[in-house]
């Protein structure tokens, strides 16, 4: 089996092993793939994802984090390419809800065993995402983190914890308008989370998805809190107690328009933050992105 092999260099597992591309090359020839190693920036994920794609590569293999794996599903969904997924990064959401395992050798084996399926993926004004955006409290955490990481050199966690603190110190609410399958709302919220399918928000599988295939946006509004209750959210969240209760949850929603007295919204799609004009569009794509994955669990035997 022929693949393109694209490897982001600069974050996750990959960034500190200089022996990385040997590593996923060996992993690649043991399951019988063929395909040069790339090592790339991010930026160079997505480009090089979107030359294969439009030179008919049949397997495009992507290796790094959540964003990574991101971009390069957004130049394959909609295509016959398909996505090969190495896990690198710190959280890998897509990769657990398919049950890739992060062992590069494993998830090697995975891709190599030819088992592709079609999942849906969840569009904002014309881009892919295949996990979740928010707006409000989320973006401007990771903005902070970011920032904290290449300024002071802090690791990922440990910069996440004191943005979440600096940020609900000073807080405000968002008002939006939100039109949901032609439903309008005017809310007040100081978070709206987007995904690609159902999220659960309470254990015992808190951030975890149970289908990829549902065709529907999962539309959370944190409830309007003042600053100890938001504290209270935060703190349950870390300790994986979220409450259903924290949120108001939208069902079966297939677009999802948000509107804002402001020109530009701060975004965070797949992790990354974005300054995006607004309105925002959103949109379920129904089995657009093809993936390789485990092979389908045999059917009970009927009695």
């Amino acid at each position: 089996m022929k693949a393109v092999i694209l490897i982001n260099r600069s974050g996750g597992t990959a960034k500190g092993d200089d022996q990385i591309g040997q590593k996923v090359e060996a992993a690649m020839r043991a399951a019988g793939i063929e395909g040069e190693v790339e090592l790339l920036d991010g930026a160079g994920v997505a480009r090089r994802a979107q030359e294969a794609v439009a030179a008919g590569a049949e397997l495009v293999i992507a290796g790094g984090g959540d964003g990574s794996i991101s971009a390069a599903a957004g130049a394959i969904a909609g295509t016959e390419t398909i996505l090969g997924i190495l896990p690198l990064g710190t959280l890998n959401h897509l990769a657990r809800d398919l049950a890739i395992p992060f062992d590069i050798d494993k998830a090697a084996v995975i891709i190599g065993g030819g088992h592709d399926r079609r999942i849906d993926v969840a569009d904002l004004n014309g881009q892919v995402f295949v996990n979740n955006s928010a707006l409000g409290l989320y973006p401007l955490m990771v903005v902070d983190r970011d920032a904290q990481q290449k300024r002071l050199g802090r690791s990922k966690k440990t910069a996440m914890m004191i943005a979440a603190l600096r940020t609900l110190v000073r807080f405000r609410h968002a008002r939006i308008t939100i039109c949901a399958d032609g439903d309008r709302l005017a809310i007040e919220t100081p978070l709206l989370f987007i995904g690609n399918n159902d999220y659960a928000v309470a254990l015992p599988t808190p951030g975890q998805r149970k289908s990829l295939v549902d065709g529907k946006l999962c539309v959370l509004v944190l409830r309007k809190k003042g600053r100890w209750g938001l504290f209270a959210v935060a703190l349950r969240t870390l300790l994986n107690r979220a409450r259903d209760d924290d949120m108001i949850r939208l069902d079966a929603v297939e677009t999802l328009r948000v509107e804002s007295r402001r020109s530009h919204l701060t975004v965070s799609v797949d992790g990354e933050t974005e300054q995006l004009q607004s309105p925002l569009e959103y949109k379920i794509r129904k089995g657009a992105l093809r993936v390789m994955g485990p092979p389908p669990e045999p059917e009970a035997t009927k009695g």
